[in-house]
């Protein structure tokens, strides 16, 4: 498989479909040896399961790990690190990867308790999680979904789970599209597998997923990432980490001059249909939605993705019920409020406002319990 090139395959036997994938891109020659220590990074952010267009079905990962050891490699390791506020071991429990590590043999690693140690990453030190010095190759096992903050989170977003968390907040603190590009060019992805199966394209903790039963595979993650990009219906400057990320080396971002072939198994036999011209955006994607009806009553500086990403479910949800009318100010949220006054803030960077939904991060549950209440005691008082 060539740098520009992206395969596709569509089907419901996703570990079938992934193992296809690999023997048809030949990953096995791209290994530095079948000895060598292979790293496989899904996206487990929470402990949601993968049906609901949040986390990396574990059947692609199954079907990673059983191509490997079929060909004599057996020094796997499986490691993530889910978002600030939810445990990783809690989601890979939930999401079925302890099952799947027992049944392979494959060794799990939480880099949420990893130490950590800084790299220049072309000319920005970022903290990275040790596991991360330890593997000859890493395979990328990204989910194509919407994100509230960055529009999309694919390959480039998804090594964000291999920081540690203290790092994972300051990179909201820089506005995230800088720092993502920058560990784009700082930590290498040899392989990327997209689990593009039912991702939700509004949010990134899920909850609306939209079904595409499609695996993608490549080795450029800013290609990927491009081509990602214009299938959920944006502008390659909407995303500015993915430019930013090409310009300092990660990979090319012209979907122009990348091949995208989709395979289509026969019996014992595999057809490649190169995708042309306009062909090569062969999904009708809807348009993301409920992030925009609902973002013009935040007002957010520097806020983590769990908290900014309960938040806006809990938004659309009072949105559907009627009541995000009666909201009369704006609602304050993120890192950049921390030891500030005001009216109505969410989270404890807030925790010095007249009104406070506390936590760090709050869940949506509670945002939206907060607002109903907030929003009764408003109205009782008029």
């Amino acid at each position: 498989m060539e740098k520009n090139q992206i395969f596709k395959i569509y089907g419901t036997d996703y570990k079938t479909m992934t193992k296809r994938l690999l023997e048809e891109a030949e990953l096995i020659s791209l290994l530095p040896s079948r000895g060598c220590r292979i790293g496989i990074k899904p996206n487990l952010v929470a402990p949601t399961p993968a049906e609901l267009g949040a986390t990396t079905h574990p059947e692609v990962v199954a079907g990673i790990v059983e191509y490997l050891q079929e060909r004599g490699c057996r020094n796997l390791v499986i490691m993530e690190g889910s978002w600030v506020g939810d445990c990783t071991e809690e989601a890979m429990e939930l999401c079925g990867y302890n099952r799947l590590a027992g049944k392979y043999q494959a060794e799990l690693h939480d880099a949420q308790k990893d130490a950590w140690f800084e790299r220049d990453c072309a000319g920005l030190s970022l903290r990275l999680c040790r596991c991360v010095q330890d593997v000859d190759f890493l395979i990328n096992v990204p989910v194509l979904k919407g994100h509230c903050q960055t529009k999309l989170t694919c390959a480039l977003k998804n090594m964000k789970g291999l920081l540690p968390n203290a790092e994972k907040r300051r990179f909201h603190a820089m506005g995230l599209h800088r720092p993502i590009a920058h560990l784009a060019a700082g930590l290498r992805q040899d392989f990327i597998v997209v689990d593009h199966i039912c991702g939700d394209l509004d949010f990134e903790d899920g909850g609306n997923p939209v079904v595409k039963n499609c695996i993608m595979a490549a080795r450029d993650p800013v290609l990927v990432d491009a081509y990602a990009c214009g299938l959920l219906h944006y502008e390659l400057e909407e995303v500015p980490y993915i430019g930013l990320a090409s310009r300092l080396g990660a990979g090319s971002a012209s979907v122009a001059d990348a091949q995208i072939q989709v395979l289509e198994p026969g019996d014992g036999t595999c057809r490649r249909r190169i995708l042309q011209g306009e062909e090569i955006w062969d999904e009708e994607l809807p348009y993301a939605s409920k992030v925009v009806a609902v973002c013009d009553v935040v007002e957010e500086v520097e806020s983590c993705s769990a908290c900014y990403g309960s938040l806006l479910p809990a938004l659309d949800r009072l949105r559907e019920e009627g009541l995000l009318d009666a909201l009369q100010e704006k609602i304050s949220i993120g890192q950049g409020y921390r030891g500030k006054n005001g009216s109505l803030g969410v989270g404890n960077c807030t925790s010095k406002f007249a009104y406070c939904i506390k936590g760090c991060p709050p869940t949506e549950e509670q945002i939206y319990e907060g607002l109903q209440a907030y929003l009764s005691n408003e109205n009782r008082n008029e």
